[in-house]
């Protein structure tokens, strides 16, 4: 991979957290090195008890993907190469969007149960892809020479979620 190809590759990292108000979203684009090039977040949203009784156990995909994560995915200048997550509830998003989607799957979970079509390793960390979009992982092994094999990919989700903390603590959620 050339220099100018590295440069060019741009990850996204996902965070949901839950506030009183409702679930709050937010997206970090990175270069490769994790400097911030773009951050966007989206205001509270939550369902009414009604949402919740159609909905029943769909509703927090649809609320995590289809709301939140399209929303930002949507308003980003700077379009990621990959998106991050850590939260399997946001695999869904990938059946909404073109952007592979790749979930850090947790040290502490047993995954022998992954299938190994759905799973690479970046660095000494596992992700997974959804199960219906295997096809990812290969267009996602193009990119991993674009990113060092010592990058904490589990750090700008953390960035992600410190951001969105300060932002409903100041106010300015948007």
């Amino acid at each position: 991979m050339t220099e100018a190809a590295r440069d060019k590759f741009h990850l996204g990292f996902l965070r949901i957290v839950a506030t009183d108000a409702g679930y709050v979203g937010g997206m970090l684009v990175t270069n490769r090195l994790g400097r911030p090039l773009e951050f966007q977040c989206t205001t509270p949203v939550k369902a009414n008890r009604t949402q919740e009784i159609l909905y029943g156990p769909t509703l927090k995909p649809f609320l995590f993907s289809e709301l939140i994560g399209v929303t930002l995915i949507d308003r980003l200048q700077v379009k990621p190469q990959v998106v991050l997550i850590d939260q399997e509830s946001l695999l869904d998003l990938r059946e909404h969007v073109s952007l592979p989607i790749v979930c850090l799957v947790d040290e502490t979970r047993e995954t022998r149960d992954l299938p190994d079509e759905s799973r690479l390793s970046l660095g000494a960390q596992l992700l997974r892809v959804h199960s219906e979009y295997t096809s990812d992982v290969s267009t996602i092994q193009q990119w991993t020479g674009a990113i060092p094999g010592n990058a904490d990919l589990h750090e700008p989700l953390d960035r992600v979620r410190e951001a969105l903390e300060e932002t409903l603590r100041s106010g300015s959620a948007a």
